[in-house]
């Protein structure tokens, strides 16, 4: 191991340690002052002499300088140059530098450290702008063509449609004067071209959204036609778009195939919206089987939901059965591309997992999901009920096979609604039982369904009056959904037909508990209020309603019928004018006005008021005998006249009517065609005693000598009258037990009410009347009950 160890001999004739302490003379500085080429070559390089400074002691030893190879020398330098300040061939070549730029040893003498300079003060200001020169004057007109641009588009996206056109026009104004001036600075090849078609296409879309399509098709073409502008042939969509608008469909077809073109194919899904504009154009031209191609490719190559409903449209035009039924499946099986609802269940109980969970559940995206599944539902629903009837021999099978697709589709759930609204269409065709045997298939389905087929079950048995059956349907279908507000609504009228309002009230109040939108439960509840005299109430779940039917008749008028009962007449006034500009043509509500006016003793209003309500509806016996009584009163006999005679033709078996159109003849003073009409009125009515009475003393006032006739009838009528009233005291002596009965069994019988009809004595308006009178036929209703 020791033959590759080398030692060191012991007498080595070199030392290790030698030259360590040699070093350049150059490097000595202790002789600098008197080293003549130094002081030369300073003041040559300076141009002035150094200060004197301290002389600072050596430490180096003052002893001759030796290197490790043995005498003095100069060292050069790596590149063969002479070291700086050396002596060569006896001649001292001057220093050209003794010190770092920008550092003096001297500077720093009794100075603060401050290597940014910021002693010296601030930097002297910018160069100013020349602001008057061409380049200059150009910058800022094109940022104010921008700022145009800009404020149009946001005017415009703020419904300011004309203040959006202002500046597009201003903006495509400047602009031209822009391109002038960059021409005349530099070569044209320097013209903004972006900044022009963004000026020319907003103008474009101003002139459009403002229907000025014969400007903005001319705008466009300028774009168009312009080869310098790239895609400029993309633009041919909105000129199709607006010839669409001006129902130039062959035009409109004509420019979306141009753009068709003009797309390249890694645009797929522009070229997409294109060929469904083009679909939709042949719809509206009629050529369904051009639009049932167009339809057929998007489906073929991006499937959505607009495109297969357009196709079941255009195949239901032509009546073809097969391609029905081709596009129906077509349509079940686009992909909604939404998550499952699964997702939103959190699956532990790890907080930060539920608290993500409910930030997910009701988010942007969460919303789009359900618009998304929302509007697939309404498209397959419309579909189904639109080709049922007719791809198969009767609507029954064709519902059957659409709900046997759905049932094999994603859309599972929507087979129930199919057959429940296949129970709706029984009705509609007034089949009444098929119709309720459709929906007690549902009785074992699950809860949801069953409870919206209970709700129409015990909402047809309302109808037909058959309260315990709809009472037991309303309890099934509250079991088995409790918040259902249709089914509580139900309920609450199957209680209210009884005469339980105090439970009615219940019902509905839980009803708008679980739906506070419910109009049905927030209007019935309003009319159990009134049936139980609590009228603050009831104004104000009437003021509620209101609030979300602005112009719902029937509302207006259960205000103001409210407001009649806590006998504030003015405020009746006031709903029922808003209702008659709601339903101008409602005799009854212009007779109600009238009666209000002539209760505050306002005659002229009350009198135009009757006045249209007669002209609208001249068969109301009320309004007829209050308008006739007007003109007596005013001394106009004559003009009572027509109406009194309508009346006698109205009720032909009520001889005041022909007595009151007589005595109009008299007061006005025509006596001959008095007495004729008493003759007539006389032959109708022999027994009438009142006609004999007029005919006397007509006949005696004008000297006839039939008075002596009319005056035996007379006697005779009154002896009878006579004879006739004494029998019937004579048989209340004997009978007063009896009579008392038979009186107490007749004042029963009249005033008898229905207990859902009329409570009001007083005219009513058409809308009220319908609503106290049809036992809510219409206005309890719920949302699951007929669906649009």
């Amino acid at each position: 191991m020791m033959e590759n160890v080398h030692l060191a001999p012991e007498t080595d004739e070199d030392d290790l340690y030698s030259g360590f302490n040699d070093y350049n003379p150059a490097y000595d500085t202790e002789e600098l002052e008197n080293d003549t080429g130094f002081q030369q070559a300073v003041r040559t390089s300076h141009g002035r002499r150094p200060p004197v400074t301290a002389k600072i002691p050596s430490t180096a030893v003052s002893r001759p300088i030796a290197t490790g190879y043995g005498s003095k020398t100069s060292l050069a330098s790596s590149m063969g140059r002479p070291m700086t300040g050396t002596i060569q061939d006896g001649v001292a070549r001057p220093m050209t530098a003794v010190r770092a730029a920008g550092f003096s040893k001297a500077a720093l003498r009794g100075s603060a450290f401050d290597p940014l300079g910021q002693s010296r003060g601030p930097a002297p200001p910018l160069e100013a702008k020349n602001e008057d020169s061409p380049e200059e004057k150009i910058r800022q007109l094109e940022k104010k063509v921008n700022e145009l641009v800009e404020e149009s588009c946001i005017a415009n996206s703020c419904g300011d449609l004309k203040l959006a056109l202002e500046k597009a026009k201003d903006a495509g104004r400047k602009e031209r004067v822009l391109v002038r001036q960059r021409e005349q600075v530099t070569t044209p090849e320097n013209i903004n071209l972006d900044l022009t078609y963004s000026v020319l296409f907003n103008l474009a879309s101003q002139y459009s959204a403002n229907e000025m399509y014969a400007e903005a098709l001319n705008t466009y073409q300028v774009i168009v036609k312009n080869k310098m502008f790239s895609n400029a042939g993309r633009l041919k969509v909105n000129m199709g778009n607006i010839y669409l608008k001006q129902r130039n469909y062959s035009k409109a077809i004509k420019f979306y195939r141009m753009a068709l073109d003009q797309i390249p194919s890694v645009h797929k899904e522009m070229r997409i919206k294109i060929m469904q504009n083009i679909g939709i154009t042949f719809i509206k031209t009629g050529q369904y089987s051009d639009a049932i191609n167009s339809f057929e490719h998007i489906m073929s190559m991006a499937p959505n939901l607009k495109a297969g409903f357009n196709l079941i449209l255009s195949c239901f035009a032509i009546g073809d059965r097969e391609k029905m039924k081709k596009a129906f499946q077509k349509l079940i099986a686009v992909p909604l591309e939404i998550d499952e609802d699964d997702k939103y269940i959190s699956p532990s109980d790890d907080p930060h997992t539920n608290l993500l969970v409910e930030a997910i559940k009701n988010d942007h995206l969460r919303q789009m999901e359900r618009e998304r599944k929302a509007m697939a539902e309404k498209y397959i629903m419309t579909a189904a009920k639109l080709i049922a009837p007719v791809i198969e021999s009767s609507f029954a099978v064709g519902y059957n096979w659409c709900v046997e697709v759905v049932k094999a589709s994603q859309y599972v759930e929507l087979a129930n609604d199919l057959e429940i609204n296949k129970a709706i269409t029984y009705l509609r065709q007034k089949d009444f039982n098929q119709a309720v045997d459709t929906l007690k298939m549902f009785e074992k389905k699950d809860s949801r369904v069953k409870s919206a087929a209970a709700t129409n079950l015990s909402f047809l048995y309302y109808l037909e009056n058959e309260f315990a059956q709809a009472s037991s349907y309303a309890d099934l279908a509250v079991n088995s959904d409790r918040y259902n507000p249709s089914a509580l609504t139900n309920k609450g009228n199957t209680v209210f037909a009884n005469g339980d309002y105090e439970k009615a009230a219940e019902f509905y109040k839980e009803a708008l508990r679980n739906d506070s939108s419910c109009t049905e439960a927030l209007y019935n509840i309003g009319l159990t209020y009134k049936k139980l005299n609590r009228l603050d109430e009831a104004l104000d779940s009437f003021l509620k309603l209101h609030a979300i039917l602005r112009n719902s008749a029937q509302v207006l008028c259960q205000i103001a019928n409210v407001y009649e009962l806590m006998e504030d007449p003015n405020q009746a006034i006031e709903w029922l004018m808003q209702l008659i500009s709601v339903v101008p043509t409602d005799s009854q509500a212009l007779s109600k006005l009238g009666e209000l006016y002539d209760s505050e003793g306002d005659k002229s209003q009350a009198f135009q008021y009757y006045y249209e309500s007669y002209r609208y509806f001249p068969s109301n016996i009320e309004v007829i005998e209050w308008l006739g009584a007007y003109y007596i009163d005013t001394q106009f006999c004559e003009k009572a006249i027509q109406y009194f005679e309508r009346a006698s033709l109205i009720q032909p078996t009520q001889v005041k009517w022909q007595l009151m159109v007589a005595s109009c003849f008299r007061r006005s003073g025509n006596y001959q065609k008095a007495l004729d009409t008493y003759k007539e009125i006389h032959r109708k009515f022999p027994e009438n005693v009142e006609c004999l009475r007029f005919l006397v003393r007509l006949c005696t006032d004008i000297g006839l000598k039939e008075v002596q006739e009319y005056a035996t009838k007379l006697k005779r009528l009154e002896k009878m009258k006579e004879m006739r009233e004494q029998r019937i005291k004579s048989g209340r002596d004997s009978g007063g037990g009896s009579r008392s009965k038979r009186e107490g069994s007749a004042g029963s019988d009249a005033s008898y009410v229905d207990p859902l009809g009329p409570q009001i004595e007083r005219p009513k308006t058409a809308a009220k009347k319908r609503i106290d009178e049809d036992d809510f036929a219409d206005e309890e209703l719920g949302d699951d009950l007929l669906p649009e």
